[in-house]
């Protein structure tokens, strides 16, 4: 298949830019995968639509304030994108002006009383694009609190502010280091875990830290020859243990966002047929013909076109009732992508 099969139309209207005003308050369209019937419902019901006994499986990674500016030794300002650090505390990047930024390059990062500075240097050119940047100093996280700016997706045509923060976090965030927010988590306040618990369902974290692979297009034109970046993630024992039960016992694991369903299916031992606990990394890309292993519902956004996360949505449901979701989405006027509406594949 090719991506262009992943197209659609979406005024540009629909692209939220700031979240609603009071979290968790929300749209909610709820399509059923085996008859393809669309309700248009609140996030505030979600609950209602869950089985007694099933794991809604939840991301906890934590966004890290990891868009940095820099001057460079040209005295130009450089935006740099923190993805991951090495082993021997470097860092690799994405950086504003690639092919300018070379080995041997020297740049400042500082508060603009330059009370905290940090100087970094780049070390190395890395094959997808990349750079790898050593520092004077050991970066930690009061680097990123200090300096950093929340990374909001590009289709966000405004600056971040202090709002960010807090709405482009899950409530549940735990462990530093996203890049992106895992977004359907963010349509959860605390009284809606605390529904969903009601109806008899346990919520499990895992942990994937998003990467830049969320947002990067697909340059490809046809799917079996575009590759994921590499992401880390992490299941604890018990969080595999509640879901190998569950499984064994027939009840549901319903995902929340495609981050979590691409943690669940990359740890899937299919000699064992268990979930295994553990860290690993993984650049899976779910796409046609792919058998689900663990994954039976799913609570994801609405997606841009020609993305990998529309495509794994569409190998979920169907790509014809994803099509017509979609459809329906637009005429109704629903909020599209990170900050947007919620959706309910069941």
């Amino acid at each position: 298949m090719t991506i262009k099969e992943y197209s659609f139309d979406l005024p540009e209207h629909l692209i939220a830019q700031t979240p609603i005003d009071r979290r968790g308050e929300d749209r909610l369209l709820v399509l059923d995968k085996h008859s393809g019937t669309i309700i248009d419902e609140q996030m505030t019901h979600f609950a209602s639509y869950l089985q007694e006994g099933s794991i809604l499986v939840v991301n906890n990674s934590k966004v890290r304030k990891a868009r940095v500016f820099a001057i460079s030794e040209t005295k130009s300002r450089v935006e740099f994108l923190f993805l991951e650090e090495n082993l021997d505390h470097s860092w690799n990047v994405m950086v504003t002006k690639t092919k300018k930024q070379h080995v041997g390059k020297h740049y400042t990062f500082c508060t603009a009383d330059q009370s905290y500075v940090r100087t970094g240097c780049i070390t190395k050119a890395n094959e997808d694009g990349t750079r790898t940047i050593t520092f004077n100093h050991v970066l930690d996280e009061d680097f990123f609190l200090k300096l950093g700016h929340v990374p909001l997706p590009p289709y966000i045509k405004r600056e971040d502010c202090f709002a960010d923060e807090n709405r482009y976090q899950t409530i549940y965030a735990q462990k530093e280091g996203s890049v992106a927010a895992p977004t359907a988590g963010l349509h959860f306040t605390q009284e809606i875990l605390a529904s969903i618990r009601a109806k008899g369902c346990t919520i499990v974290p895992v942990t994937l830290h998003v990467g830049p692979g969320t947002f990067l297009p697909v340059r490809t034109d046809n799917l079996e020859d575009h590759h994921m970046h590499y992401e880390s993630y992490e299941i604890e024992e018990e969080s595999a243990r509640i879901i190998n039960q569950a499984k064994a016992q027939g009840r549901k694991i319903v995902a929340t966002g495609t981050t979590s369903v691409r943690t669940l299916e990359s740890a899937f031992n299919t000699e064992t047929g268990l979930l295994e606990s553990g860290q690993g990394r993984t650049n899976l890309f779910i796409r046609p013909p792919y058998t689900f292993k663990i994954v039976d519902q799913l609570l994801t956004n609405f997606h841009t076109p020609e993305s990998t996360l529309l495509v794994l949505v569409s190998t979920f449901a169907g790509k014809e009732k994803i099509d017509r979701a979609y459809r329906h989405a637009v005429e109704q006027s629903y909020r599209f992508f990170s900050y947007g509406d919620a959706m309910f594949i069941c």
